[in-house]
């Protein structure tokens, strides 16, 4: 059975139910208990038409839940019994779910969670496995995302930059589990592109590919993260890096820069370098200026201050990170990196252990952790 195909119908199924009258929430259940279904039952006995099959049994689970209501309430049923016959109709309204399930007013770790489930088609318990949390947890964080756009019309204008945002940190969240969420992402952000031609959703989706490409090569025996100087290039995805450089350049082409076009450049630039001496550092430093240009954002400074200690010396990288807010995460371990550039050693194995005490999660810690015991090897005794 091809899952991917089954995943790829959810949106495009809950949309058909939204026209007949069904709330996004009821809609989404039914859709819900439909593919759980269908994973039943598909391999044994596949439909021939898969999303007039997820239509159907999706449909008389929606009655079946609104009848038990109207019966516990002595309602009358306010909807048709009998769906349509023929084939499902062809109308999509993929990209009004996407926003639905983006919306500013839900908190990013909801938003990223009702995408997975509403647009991505995976089970509550494939979303929790991936973000390491209880099913039971993800299920509540699920459900009141769900009350709160109740009563949002599917038909809504939606903010696209928002649901950029969503999906992005639906690629960067996804951490264990049986489902690469990461491929997910990649998934979505392929589904979103076909829906517009705006270039930023392009420039996304390259920056996805850019960085998926490299991912085999980032960490090591154990989770040991691998620092960017250190990966073995051979392992990256050619193929990968290929079809994200040519996106993102029809993207360039448009002449309608936008963060994620600036950065998939930045990517692109680490991508193309045989090595991290043979990177053009100038060039990605004028990429962060593009980038500071657009969101001004502290970590482009941090980033960009890095990029400036490879271009033009680490005194010169110094001098732009004192520009950068000392409380920023990973400003201490950028300043212990550029003063070993430097040549302070001393200095630099102290801010390494300093950068280890606050890490964010444990294989960075640990990382830290070595390069201060490794720094202190250098001093002697």
């Amino acid at each position: 059975m091809d899952e991917a195909l089954l995943r790829e119908l959810v949106p495009a199924v809950i949309s058909v139910l939204g026209r007949r009258g069904a709330d996004f929430a009821s809609a989404e259940d039914a859709v819900q208990e439909a593919l759980i279904r269908a994973l039943d039952t598909w391999p044994d006995d596949p439909p021939r038409d898969p999303k007039a099959w997820l239509v159907a049994v999706a449909w008389r689970k929606f009655l079946d839940a609104v009848r038990a209501e109207s019966s516990r309430q002595g309602r009358e049923l306010a909807v048709d019994a009998e769906p349509p016959a023929g084939p499902a109709p062809a109308t999509d309204d993929t990209l009004r779910l996407y926003f639905l399930c983006a919306h500013p007013t839900l908190p990013p770790a909801a938003a990223v969670a009702l995408t997975l489930r509403a647009v991505g088609g995976l089970t509550t318990r494939q979303i929790a496995a991936a973000h390491l949390v209880p099913e039971a947890t993800m299920a509540q964080r699920i459900s009141r995302a769900k009350r709160r756009i109740a009563d949002l019309p599917l038909d809504q204008p939606g903010d696209l930059a928002t649901v950029l945002r969503v999906l992005y940190l639906v690629f960067n969240e996804g951490y264990g589990g049986d489902v690469d969420v990461a491929g997910e992402a990649i998934r979505l952000a392929r589904q979103l592109a076909a829906l517009t031609d705006e270039p930023e959703v392009a420039g996304l989706l390259a920056l996805m590919l850019l960085h998926q490409a490299r991912r085999a090569s980032r960490t090591g025996p154990g989770g040991r993260l691998v620092p960017l100087a250190q990966q073995d290039r051979s392992r990256w995805d050619t193929a990968l890096i290929a079809e994200g450089v040519a996106i993102l350049q029809a993207a360039l082409a448009r002449d309608r820069l936008g963060e994620y076009q600036a950065q998939a450049a930045i990517a692109a630039l680490h991508a193309d370098a045989p090595s991290t001496e043979e990177t053009d550092w100038v060039q990605i430093v004028e990429w962060y200026d593009e980038l500071l240009a657009i969101t001004d954002s502290p970590v482009v400074r941090l980033n960009r201050a890095v990029a400036v200690g490879e271009a033009d010396g680490p005194q010169a990288g110094l001098t732009a990170l004192a520009e950068v807010d000392p409380g920023l995460p990973r400003r201490t371990a950028a300043a212990a990196y550029l003063h070993e550039r430097a040549g302070d050693l001393a200095r630099a194995a102290e801010l390494y252990a300093e950068a280890a005490r606050v890490a964010t999660s444990v294989p960075e810690r640990d990382h830290l952790t070595r390069e201060a015991a490794r720094v202190r090897q250098l001093l002697g005794p």
